[in-house]
């Protein structure tokens, strides 16, 4: 029998660790290729780990709520053969075969090699993975100038992109100002506003916050602190989408098996927007702007405990009607159900959010970082409104909508975010009654 070290996986770009939630078996349990083995969760999303192989698990080597790393070990299981292997022996095979291509591996390779030469040395407070570290060593660039980098990864990290971007642009960079000695002087804080203390009185019940509302409560602040947002307001009459909506609702269901949200709808215009006014698909990174080439959309999701994911529509410029509908329920479907890899909530570059499901009229959203911008959708409610005819203006019953567009007032003025709104509010009123699903 062979031992087989079971490996936390890698779970996308700037997941570097993961928390052990539950082990679904136990030590001395028999498992079988593909089975889950172990809840984790990060600061994204909770997900399951299978095993590669089949076989029995004789140690648990991360407990519940211990923290593992990527490419850590977590359990080791006997399996059927000699020696001892893991996860990226016993899969030699499949990565062989994905392996990528040779120019991409020179350009990792050649300034991990550097690196192993370098002396540059930086403190423990500074997190740089690997590959960052070895383009500053190549690059010599100093802790004084990685630390005024502004990460655009998980926890403000610096990204390879960020770094390359700082190589690119590091002439034009003003030389970072070396800390000056200390003096007897003791430093004064950073101004920030103090933790408010609550007084509790008798009958209060103290519900302390569970790992996910915590993750949020920092990011929405870290999103505010941030960005400083602007919101405009439209109200769109989509009477048309309701009407194209109520006609193929019944199609698509016997058609796919699959409920029409009006959702694919609103990411259709929206990404139309998106295709006119680029410079919205964006993010900031220090003083440069990073122009996305994908438009990846977030979709804001509640979830039955109450707390809130953002699943991500990838590539959805390239996704007709059907394909937005179908990942739409997918995602949403998988969110609800504590079924979404880390993969599907990272990479988004613009988010709606449908405030009307919960029959609100309309909400000003926080931009999740690093986006600049989001949509808020109201609620659809039936009003009297004043229409233009060839014979005068007349009042009648329209389905009308509240959308509010939060912009990042760093990078998008007014302008930029009014007209991009007044553009998916356009493609909305003007819903073509004949668009094939």
């Amino acid at each position: 029998m062979a031992e087989y070290k079971l490996l936390l996986p890698s779970m996308g770009e700037g997941v570097m660790e993961a928390t052990i939630i539950t082990w679904l078996f136990n030590e001395g349990d028999n498992v079988k290729e593909d089975d889950s083995v172990v809840e984790i969760a990060t600061d994204k999303v909770d997900s399951d780990v299978p095993t590669p192989v089949s076989g029995k698990i004789v140690k648990i080597l991360k407990q519940k709520d211990e923290v593992a790393k990527v490419g850590e070990p977590i359990a080791i299981l006997e399996i059927e053969g000699e020696g001892t292997a893991s996860e990226e022996e016993v899969s030699s095979e499949t990565t062989t075969a994905a392996a990528p291509d040779t120019e991409t591996l020179k350009t990792i390779e050649e300034p991990l090699k550097t690196a192993a030469t370098s002396t540059t040395e930086f403190s423990g407070d500074l997190y740089l993975s690997p590959l960052v570290k070895s383009i500053a060593q190549q690059e010599n660039i100093s802790e004084a100038e990685l630390k005024s980098i502004k990460g655009s990864g998980l926890e403000g990290r610096i990204t390879k992109e960020d770094i390359l971007g700082y190589v690119s642009n590091r002439g034009n960079q003003p030389a970072p100002q070396a800390a000056p000695a200390p003096t007897a002087v003791t430093p004064q804080p950073a101004v920030s506003a103090p933790a408010a203390t609550v007084p509790v009185s008798a009958g209060d019940e103290i519900i302390p916050m569970d790992r996910m509302r915590k993750i949020i409560a920092e990011n929405m602040v870290k999103a505010k602190q941030i960005a400083p947002h602007v919101t405009s307001f439209i109200e769109t009459d989509v009477t048309n989408v309701v009407k194209w909506r109520n006609k193929n609702k019944a199609i698509f269901e016997k058609r796919e098996g699959e409920k029409l949200t009006f959702m694919p709808i609103f990411v259709k215009a929206v990404v139309k927007a998106i295709q006119d006014f680029p410079m919205i698909n964006v993010s900031v990174s220090g003083e440069n702007i990073i122009k996305k080439k994908n438009i990846n959309i977030g979709m804001a999701t509640a979830l039955p405990d109450g707390n809130l994911i953002v699943p991500v529509i990838k590539n959805a410029d390239q996704l007709s009607l059907s394909g937005l509908a179908k990942a739409i329920n997918d995602l949403a479907y998988r969110a609800r159900n504590k079924k979404l890899r880390p993969e599907d909530t990272q990479g988004a570059t613009y988010t709606i959010s449908n405030v009307g499901s919960f029959g609100n009229l309309m909400g000003t959203p926080i931009i999740p970082q690093p986006q600049v911008a989001i949509l808020a959708i109201g609620a659809i409610v039936k009003k009297p409104a004043v229409l233009e005819t060839k014979d005068g203006d007349v009042i009648a019953i329209r389905n009308l909508m509240f959308m509010s567009h939060s912009y990042d007032h760093r990078v998008v003025d007014g302008s930029l975010g009014g007209m991009m709104l007044k553009h998916v509010h356009d493609y909305l009123e003007n819903w073509d009654l004949n668009t094939e699903i």
